[in-house]
């Protein structure tokens, strides 16, 4: 059963990868015509996704990961059903596709893992006994067939997902993840979802880029944990309350900040940030400057709006905006080091799993000579990040949803992994 959830899994990754790339070269397609239509667009593409998401697909909101995680932590299927539903699922591939159809900047990638942890656990109901295990290796083999990196989709399950190394779920873990991985293999084929860098660090003055950047982009994830956890628990006096009330219109006003930031930075932000990234990488982005903060505002405004949408791949193209913009400080630095430095960096001061940062990113781009400097700019960043947040953002979301399936003292032992 783990093998042919694996399986499965795999096939949807494929599946919302293929979707994805194609709801972004239509909006492109339509930009063309009009950059001045996401005025329009975006804002009402962000409306329909949240009502859609409030009325017909509920618990499907946002980036999926964290219903996962509290799926986990919940004690029985009836309470984890409502967040890993197949109807969910379909519910999020479909919303997933709406937004990046409207120019949302949001990833596929935590979608995926909700996807993943719905298929198995649908596939679990087999074996109730063990689904915590299916749901543990959904998710992990979802992460693993979206990035086409099985060894930080094992690490993502552990260091993220459970937070702990379980013997007894290690080996099926690992057996979702190589099913999946195959599956991605022999449909697209073998590749590096950034390509392949060379890029290397010398030893000397070179190095100093390592804690600057992981302080600068550790303070830059942190900030926007600390915004859409705020957000997510709902702000204080009248302007939360409104929110609330009115989550909708709210979404709608969070895609017009968007199409703004998109007309501002020449049309950049939109989308994943799969190309800008790859290109920054590469050097072959020509001028991108100022793109990591515009994005960073255009993902903060898709993520806090609630709409279906991961913040993974759009973390990684901000991490490299950002660390692009830090370049003309550091002539001495390579400039494809300096942007792996400032990815794994950004996204681990995010999600604060630095482990699963730095194996995730050297697997995208085959690169195992940064190895060092990416272990090292991890752990700055993550202390960094720790200092506005203190525990990892899927984990802070999860929250309201463990609030929303158990009774309070369920929800609090839960929460405290108890």
């Amino acid at each position: 059963m783990f093998v042919a959830g694996g399986v499965v899994v795999g096939l949807a990754a494929i599946t919302m990868a293929y979707l994805a790339d194609h709801a972004q070269a239509a909006f492109g397609a339509l930009l063309s015509y009009s950059r001045y239509s996401a005025l329009l667009v975006t804002p009402l593409g962000f409306g329909l996704a949240m009502l859609l998401a409030v009325k017909v697909f509920p618990n499907s909101q946002g980036s999926g990961i964290p219903q996962v995680i509290a799926a986990l932590r919940l004690p029985d299927q009836a309470s984890r059903a409502p967040l890993v539903s197949l109807k969910v699922a379909f519910g999020k591939v479909l919303m997933m596709v709406l937004g990046l159809l409207c120019g949302a900047s949001t990833g596929r990638e935590g979608p995926t893992v909700q996807v993943g942890g719905s298929i198995m656990f649908a596939i679990g109901r087999w074996a109730p006994f063990r689904q915590p295990g299916f749901l543990l290796a959904g998710s992990a083999a979802g992460v693993a067939a979206a990035f086409n990196t099985p060894l930080a989709g094992i690490v993502f399950g552990i260091e993220e997902m459970s937070r702990s190394f379980e013997m007894r779920t290690s080996g099926l873990i690992i057996g979702a993840v190589i099913a999946a991985g195959l599956t991605s293999l022999a449909i697209v084929g073998d590749y590096n979802y950034f390509g392949s860098s060379a890029a290397t660090l010398p030893l000397g003055k070179a190095w100093l880029v390592v804690p600057v950047c992981a302080v600068v982009c550790g303070v830059a994830g942190g900030i926007f944990s600390r915004i859409l956890i705020l957000f997510a628990a709902g702000l204080p006096g009248r302007v939360g309350a409104a929110i609330k009330r009115r989550p909708v219109a709210f979404a709608a006003v969070c895609g017009f900040g968007v199409a703004l930031c998109g007309l501002i930075s020449n049309l950049h932000v939109y989308g994943t940030g799969y190309d800008q990234a790859r290109a920054i990488i590469d050097a072959t982005s020509g001028d991108m400057s100022g793109y990591g903060p515009w994005k960073f505002l255009a993902t903060l405004l898709s993520a806090v709006s609630g709409i279906p949408g991961g913040i993974f791949a759009p973390s990684l193209a901000i991490g490299a905006g950002l660390a692009s913009d830090m370049s003309l400080f550091f002539p001495h630095t390579p400039i494809s080091a300096l942007v792996l430095i400032g990815m794994v960096s950004y996204l681990t001061g995010v999600v604060q799993a630095p482990i699963t940062a730095f194996v995730i990113t050297s697997e995208m781009t085959n690169d195992h000579a940064m190895m060092i400097p990416l272990m090292t700019a991890a752990l700055i960043a993550n202390a960094t990040s720790k200092l506005f947040v203190s525990e990892g953002l899927y984990h802070a979301l999860a929250r309201s949803f463990l609030k929303t399936h158990v009774p309070d003292k369920a929800a609090h032992a839960a929460a405290s992994g108890s």
